[in-house]
């Protein structure tokens, strides 16, 4: 190894240490070749080279080197996870009742799929209504495969599953609270043992998604950066605390919302600007019908399905639904790491194509004349008929869900860099070892090491 190369902490693949006036990453046992990435020797350098480091390494397998008694110590780093052994086994036991409730929530969904939902019509006799509520009980089906698989196999698969059901409970919320609302104006008539058995279903889901998300979240170690070593007898400065990827009896935790970087702020205002024309696209009519005779040529169109012409419980309902898009997309477009985010935002995104493909199957079944006032057999006499269609504000709202779309396979695929946290105090760098300075800067290499604003650093890739 180079005397000028100090390696402070190693893991399975990658170690992290200090080079000539740089921290950097090397390659495990390789540490004589250029680094696969510096940071400047300061102190905003050392915690991006800390952050970057722990999210390459295999969590659980980092170890600090052990340096000569006297020589230079790189800042100390602790991994610990709050509570201990005790904590992470409650936490992994709310991941697992999350998991059940979730299964629970969808073997009551498909359940409720076939008795009356509203009066006595069921959801598997209409095909507009059953194919959005399959979409609903497969995405929450595919969220506790993840928590359950991801509590198996010891990965982040089950924050992944609890962030999806979480985003699709979140939306859906306001669906089924339209349906209740008819019940409400209605009257009690109107409740079928269905729409019962969905709404328990959903509630049990979105309690299981909520609740594996936030097991794990109590679940995440604490990465203390410590400042320099203190002398023999001395006990060691505090440092922050960060969350990170690393792993807690098994499990991948890691992430949530934080303050955006500026090189995101295009990429968020674009997701925000896709969540405000989804929402106001989705209150206005979409379904278009067209009364018309063939001997005249006469046509009459009405429209219907506005989100505002309905009973107050439903509007309340559809209102839900609008707020839930927006406060997701602005979670999502906060979430680090983005691809967690963009898991949140595709659970959000499941319901709003649902609708979208439950109109287009409206759109292509008969619709009947009572909307005109007409009954069939004056219809039939007057040689009238119907045809179904979609407004031009239906294609405007399938513009925005594909932005969404195409918002999340961005956050999905965006380059995965450590989010800078804030913290009350940052690291304190060690003083360098001579070996480390240059001719006639080993006097002053503390005062550089501090000088976050200095012109000289090498800028990182992941600055």
């Amino acid at each position: 190894m180079p005397e000028k190369v100090t390696i402070s902490h190693r893991g399975a693949r990658y170690e992290i240490g200090r080079g000539k006036r740089f921290y950097g990453i090397w390659v495990s046992g390789a540490p004589q070749s250029d680094p696969i990435d510096r940071w400047p020797e300061n102190r905003e350098g050392w915690e991006q080279a800390w952050r970057r480091f722990i999210e390459l390494e295999t969590p659980g397998t980092i170890t600090p080197v052990e340096q000569p008694r006297g020589g230079f110590r790189l800042p100390r780093v602790k991994l610990r996870a709050p509570g201990g052994p005790r904590a992470g086994r409650r936490a992994g036991a709310g991941v697992l009742a999350g998991a059940v409730l979730l299964g629970l929530g969808v073997v009551l969904g498909v359940i409720g799929l076939f008795p009356g939902y509203l009066g006595s019509q069921n959801l598997a006799s209409q095909a507009d209504q059953l194919v959005p509520h399959l979409l609903y009980l497969l995405t929450w089906a595919v969220s506790a495969g993840l928590v359950v698989g991801g509590l198996r196999s010891r990965s982040g698969a089950a924050r992944i599953g609890a962030l999806l059901g979480t985003g699709l409970s979140a939306v859906t919320f306001g669906l089924f609270f339209a349906d209740l609302g008819q019940v409400i104006a209605g009257g009690a008539s109107l409740l079928g043992a269905g729409l019962v058995l969905s709404l328990l279903g959903w509630l049990a889901c979105a309690a299981g998604s909520v609740l594996a998300l936030t097991s794990i979240r109590r679940a995440t170690p604490a990465v203390a950066a410590a400042g320099p070593s203190a002398g023999p007898g001395q006990p060691a400065p505090a440092g922050p605390s960060y969350a990170t990827h690393a792993s807690v009896h098994g499990y991948a935790v890691a992430g949530g919302p934080s303050r955006p970087r500026a090189t995101d702020a295009g990429a968020i205002a674009l997701l925000l600007l896709a969540a405000i024309g989804t929402v106001a696209s989705f209150a206005p009519s979409w379904d278009s019908y067209t009364l018309s005779q063939a001997a005249t040529g006469a046509a009459e169109t009405a429209t219907a399905g506005n989100a505002f012409a309905n009973p107050g419980a439903v509007i309340a309902g559809n209102v839900m639904v609008m707020i839930a898009i927006v406060a997701i997309a602005v979670l999502a477009a906060l979430w680090r790491p983005a691809r967690h985010g963009a898991v949140l935002l595709a659970g959000a995104i499941v319901p709003l194509a649902a609708q979208a493909i439950s109109a287009l199957i409206q759109a292509s079944e008969p619709a009947s004349p009572t909307l005109f006032g007409i009954s069939q057999s004056q219809a039939s006499a007057q040689g009238l008929t119907v045809t179904s269609g979609l407004t031009p504000i239906f294609w405007v709202y399938c513009v925005f869900v594909i932005s969404l779309l195409i918002s999340c396979a961005w956050m999905l695929t965006a380059p995965h860099y450590p989010a800078m946290p804030a913290a009350s105090r940052l690291p304190e760098p060690g003083p360098v070892h001579p070996e480390q300075s240059g001719p006639g800067d080993a006097a002053d290499s503390g005062a550089e090491a501090d000088d976050s604003d200095g012109e000289d650093h090498e800028e990182s890739t992941y600055a």
